[in-house]
């Protein structure tokens, strides 16, 4: 595995692979990885020739400068784990080499409705930023498939409107499922900033999830959405419910009645005093 800092030593290296005709699969982090991030990356390895993992937090997607700074760094911890994957390179660039010329000086995408409802409505400029560092991955890397988590399932869609619309590039963008705790809370680089009570208490996330799709034969969707929000004010470590809500999972629509041909996900946003925690699931 081989650990690579600036775009022209990446790509003299991807060159090469692809002059063999080998495929790449690529898989984007900001680093704090966890077996969800591994998942992703076991995937990359067993679909296409070479594996490519970038660990960049990104400036740019950050809209508290606090979450920027919080947000742990560990790059030598990272590729330790790498090592026990298929991972062929880790690119881990500084910002000049991302934006050579300047964080403000990049194209903006216009992600529409995405960009103004759930995650895009509590994290300005978030979708805008995200826009902006896979746009210009992408076009270093140039992947044969892109590897991303259905935890962060409205970036998910972001990115696939990127790709499809604004890049046009043919880019297969491969959605994974969730890896999960023990106690099912969704594996995430934010957990490790929750105290031993937020912890345990961050179960019930998940827990409010299951049920609602345990109910969803027997309530409406106005129903399991009060009920999930009974559930977790229940909680006291949590501290906000940001939202809650059923979403046609195509369009992020909210759902208001059943209809068996629309696929449904909840999702869900929470706030444990100081940490930011996301989650999703499909319910029919």
């Amino acid at each position: 595995m081989q650990v690579i800092k600036t775009v022209k030593a990446l790509q003299q290296y991807l060159a090469g692979k692809r002059g063999l005709h080998n495929t790449i699969g690529f898989v984007p982090t900001m680093g704090a990885l966890h077996q969800g991030h591994l998942s992703l990356v076991n995937k990359s390895a067993d679909e296409q020739d070479i594996c490519v993992v970038s660990i960049f937090v990104n400036p740019t997607q950050f809209n508290d400068p606090k979450d920027l700074n919080q947000y742990p760094r560990m790059l030598e911890a990272d590729c330790l784990k790498l090592k026990s994957t298929a991972c062929d390179v880790v690119f881990a660039p500084d910002v000049k080499e991302i934006y050579p010329d300047g964080k403000s000086n990049q194209q903006i995408f216009d992600f529409a409705y995405l960009d103004h409802v759930y995650e895009g409505r509590h994290r300005p400029g978030h979708f805008k930023g995200v826009g902006q560092v896979v746009s210009r991955l992408l076009r270093i890397i140039q992947p044969n498939a892109l590897y991303l988590g259905n935890k962060d399932y409205q970036q998910l869609l972001v990115i696939k409107q990127l790709v499809k619309r604004y890049l046009k590039l043919p880019i297969q963008v491969i959605g994974c499922p969730i890896v999960r705790e023990n106690d099912g809370l969704a594996m995430s680089s934010r957990n490790m900033l929750l105290s031993p009570t937020q912890r345990k208490d961050a179960s019930a996330i998940y827990n409010t999830l299951q049920l609602v799709k345990d109910k969803a034969e027997s309530l409406s969707p106005e129903q399991l959405i009060q009920l999930a929000y009974q559930n977790l004010n229940k909680v006291k470590s949590i501290v906000k419910i940001e939202y809650f809500a059923l979403i046609d999972a195509q369009t992020m629509h909210p759902v208001d009645e059943w209809n068996n041909q629309v696929e449904v996900r909840a999702i869900t946003a929470v706030q444990m005093d100081h940490v930011r925690l996301i989650d999703n699931m499909q319910i029919n």
